[in-house]
């Protein structure tokens, strides 16, 4: 019981912090909804329970993704959160059947809702908490990323970030950027239907909500499965290999492989090294490197092999210092 509290302590904070406020937020909107009927206001409460749910489960995720490795599992357990998150969009999925339904059924039965005080102070409040959770994801994704998140900068600058951000927190980010223009969208509706009498505004608001939620879906299932598959992380592979390079004892590089493990990366190397080199002087060289790449940001664990020189030149950029100084920076399919 100890080590699985510690491993929720370690857990995405943004993600439990989202599934606090969604969970806060969908029994109000439910409360709101069984008072006046409002169905935009039934989307929401969908959207922010399907939200609350599987973002718990994130959290969960994340904090289980962080387990050391095992002898029966050698390989860590980096992908759980890539599994989580795939599980946690089909949750999205189906509530954004039914938010796109009962929108449609709007639409061709309109019905006049009530309170209208409740339905605009209920959203009123659900957008400000929405886009409280937004703003703290949006500086996670910064810090994750590496730039300064001062000002309005989670705002603005973390669109440009979401690349860099791990899954739980990009998922976060994600849903309640759909959740807080949702609210507005679903806000903007009440009015129309009230004081216009565009009864449909509410039906039209309830599909573009969960039009929006089936775009979470689609996209963070296609990133999670190449996650979950195993995906190389081209930007760390190179900077790994000029890395490598640039110890005066690797003559060439054979083969860089840098893997996305969750919010972790996996690294093999093989370098080739002069073949008249003593074992203890190569493992020298390997405690060296491995030193330098297990420093790297995001990288957990690293295998470093070495084969003798070829005399062939595999990776064009592994002598700086030479004629191939502004060869190509990528290593070879």
């Amino acid at each position: 019981m100890s080590d699985i509290l510690k491993l929720l302590k370690n857990g995405n904070k943004p993600s439990l912090l989202a599934g606090v406020v969604n969970a806060v937020i969908a029994i109000l909107k439910a409360i709101a909804f069984f008072l006046t009927g409002n169905v935009a206001m039934f989307a929401e409460m969908l959207h922010s329970l399907g939200d609350a749910a599987n973002q718990f489960f994130v959290y969960i995720g994340s904090a289980l993704s962080k387990k050391a490795p095992t002898p029966k599992y050698p390989n860590g357990f980096g992908r759980v959160v890539n599994l989580v998150c795939l599980g946690a969009v089909i949750v999205v999925a189906i509530m954004s059947y039914e938010a796109i339904l009962s929108g449609w059924h709007h639409i061709m039965n309109p019905t006049e809702s009530k309170g209208l005080i409740i339905n605009l102070s209920v959203l009123g409040v659900a957008i400000i908490l929405e886009f409280s959770v937004l703003f703290k994801a949006g500086k996670e994704i910064l810090h994750e990323a590496g730039i300064e998140n001062s000002g309005l900068a989670p705002i603005t600058k973390s669109f440009g970030s979401l690349d860099k951000a791990t899954p739980p927190t990009k998922l976060v980010f994600m849903e309640d950027l759909v959740a807080t223009i949702g609210g507005l969208l679903a806000f903007i509706s009440v009015l129309l239907a009230h004081f216009l009498g565009l009864l449909i505004a509410e039906g039209i608001a309830s599909i573009l909500i969960g039009i929006m939620m089936f775009y979470v879906v689609g996209k963070v299932f296609l990133e999670n499965a190449r996650g979950a598959i195993g995906e190389t992380d081209e930007e760390m592979l190179n900077h790994i290999a000029h890395l490598v390079a640039e110890d005066p004892d690797v003559k060439d590089i054979q083969r860089v492989e840098v893997i996305k493990e969750g919010e972790f990366l996996h690294v093999e190397v093989v370098a080739e090294v002069d073949p008249s080199l003593t074992v203890a002087y190569v493992d020298d060289i390997r405690d060296r490197l491995m030193a330098i790449i297990l420093n790297q940001k995001g990288v957990r664990d690293a295998i470093i092999s070495f084969d003798e020189d070829d005399g062939v030149l595999t990776w064009k950029k592994s002598n700086p210092t030479g004629p191939n100084k502004e060869a190509n920076k990528k290593l070879p399919e």
